[in-house]
């Protein structure tokens, strides 16, 4: 009996040889290294975004998933190359230069379709030498994500596996499930304005118009490799819910709404710009 064990042993890391280093050893489960997001009190709760896994973060429009991109993005591009694969074209180079994001160590992928993004995503995790990859998807009908099959998600999380890669993906709905180390969802609470029309100008050719100026956000840690060392039933909440759920605020780019009101035409320039025209009309 144990003669045969042996044998079939034996054939089973012949077979498996050059792939699988060593298929009967039981390899201790190790703390993944962790980087800053750049949102000091998302980092005090999850710690980081994981190096060598796959993060998700995912909620509705408007949740602040373009702003936590642009923070990541503008911490790791000081230190290190980072690659974007966009699947619907809707990165905004100009905003992302104004959060801090430096471009020249940005690899910008616009993709057509979420079939063309998934196949950058694998040529550039293959291909290596990032510290950060990011698919934006969020953009992407929820019906079309779902239709992602599950062991895509995890030829993904075993690509960036034992490497330096971070792995991060921007959806509406969580779609990698288990294959993810990090999952956060991410919900906005309250929105400021600004240009109201009590500061507005006292005479304006049109309605005036408000900008954005911050919002709060909250992100819950639904999924964490690092904090989660016991299972815990999903159907009991946490005994403390400060521990899983984060508030941060988000600002808007660095817009003065001095500098917005001065662009607006004065009263005095409207009026002669109103005679001129009765002058000459067309």
């Amino acid at each position: 009996m144990r003669s045969s064990t042996h044998s079939l042993r034996l054939h089973v890391e012949s077979a498996l040889a050059g792939r699988v280093a060593s298929p009967f050893r039981f390899r201790e489960p190790v703390t993944p290294l962790v980087v800053p997001t750049g949102i000091a009190a998302l980092d005090g709760c999850v710690g980081g975004l994981p190096r060598g896994a796959l993060t998700e973060i995912y909620g509705p429009p408007c949740s602040g998933k373009t702003s936590i991109l642009h923070s990541v993005l503008a911490a790791r591009t000081q230190s290190e190359a980072c690659a974007l694969v966009d699947a619907h074209d809707a990165f905004d180079p100009g905003s992302a230069q104004a959060s801090g994001v430096y471009l020249p160590r940005l690899l910008w992928a616009r993709c057509h379709g979420l079939e063309q993004a998934f196949r950058c995503l694998d040529l550039l995790l293959h291909g290596g030498g990032f510290g950060l990859v990011a698919l934006d998807i969020a953009d992407t009908a929820a019906r079309l994500v779902r239709q992602v099959p599950l062991n895509v998600w995890f030829r993904l999380r075993r690509a960036v596996e034992e490497t330096p890669t971070v792995l991060l993906v921007l959806s509406r709905e969580s779609n990698a499930k288990t294959c993810a180390s990090l999952v956060l969802c991410l919900e906005q609470e309250t929105t400021q304005w600004s240009l109201k029309t009590s500061h507005a100008a006292p005479y304006v050719p049109h309605t005036p118009g408000c900008l954005f100026d911050r919002s709060a956000n909250s992100a819950e840690i639904v999924r964490s490799a690092v904090r989660y060392k016991k299972p815990r039933f999903i159907n009991q909440p946490a005994e403390n819910s400060s521990e899983t759920k984060v508030h941060f605020q988000m600002d808007s780019d660095p817009f003065d709404t001095q500098d917005v009101l001065s662009l607006l035409p004065q009263p005095e320039e409207e009026h002669q710009e109103q005679q001129e025209r009765m002058q000459t009309p067309g």
